[in-house]
């Protein structure tokens, strides 16, 4: 058995099938951890969630931004962009078993492996949350998502505000700061307050500011976390760390890690993508 994390996805579907054929996948055999953004931007996101659907198990998505934003789409509370590419999914004729499907899935996975922890995020974690935090927050969010009250959800879940945790954060503002966090952080301030208005590198951190993960101090510091979100930071590797949107919609590459017999042990793969949208 092969244990795989992949990054951002965006509905490019012929890449996912051209990296899963690379690096040999079997359903009956690995496991492949997919960062979230499994829609959006590319040219076929309702053939990326079939296949996912269809590989339930084996292949195991986390949400993104983009994800989150094709459910307020399809509940009417988000406008589609001119950049959106989500009618594959919005007018299928399998709409809503997509969307259910996608509404089943968590913000934050982890996995044990050769007694490691690996943490799964599609875009960050503020400072003040441990390992075991991100995952019972993020079951905050997939509790409400697989609930009632989705489309109030959706309706209030947009916004900058608070831009920072406290514990003693309660309803809408709580989820919020979860969902920012989780799906759009890149930087943040040493006190752990968010920035959204660069997507720069990490190289051109604004005054002040910090990636997310190297503020000191950083409660999950000693997990090994693995994301996406982050095109213009592409492949970073570290021992405790991982980045893996290397870019794919926009040219670039659909990226893989294989984890050896440990986690220390990784190979990247990847299979060059064609351009799906011109960045900017």
């Amino acid at each position: 058995m092969a244990l795989y994390c992949i990054g951002d996805i965006q509905g490019c579907s012929d890449a996912l099938e051209r990296l899963l054929a690379h690096i040999g996948f079997s359903p009956s055999r690995d496991t492949v951890y997919l960062l979230g953004d499994l829609v959006n931007r590319g040219p076929d996101s309702a053939a990326v969630l079939r296949r996912c659907m269809r590989l339930d198990g084996a292949l195991r998505p986390l949400l993104g931004n983009h994800d989150l934003h094709l459910l307020a789409a399809a509940h009417g509370t988000r406008r589609a962009s001119r950049r959106d590419t989500l009618t594959s999914v919005l007018d299928a004729p399998d709409r809503n078993t997509l969307l259910d499907w996608l509404c089943q899935q968590p913000l934050a996975r982890a996995h044990q492996h050769a007694g490691e922890r690996l943490l799964m995020v599609h875009a960050g974690l503020l400072p003040a949350w441990s390992a075991d935090d991100t995952l019972a927050l993020a079951e905050e969010v997939q509790a409400v998502l697989r609930g009632p009250g989705l489309p109030q959800f959706l309706q209030a879940m947009y916004g900058n505000q608070p831009d920072r945790w406290h514990d003693g954060l309660q309803g809408m503002e709580r989820l919020r700061v979860i969902v920012n966090a989780l799906t759009r952080l890149r930087f943040c301030s040493p006190a752990g307050v968010m920035d959204f208005d660069s997507t720069e590198s990490a190289a051109q951190a604004p005054a002040g500011l910090l990636p997310w993960f190297d503020v000191p101090g950083r409660r999950s510091a000693d997990t090994l976390v693995a994301f996406g979100h982050w095109s213009t930071l592409g492949w970073l590797n570290r021992p405790h760390l991982l980045a893996l949107d290397t870019g794919c919609v926009w040219g670039g590459c659909l990226s893989a890690v294989r984890f050896g017999a440990t986690l220390a042990e990784r190979e990247l793969c990847q299979v060059q993508c064609p351009q799906a949208q011109q960045p900017g």
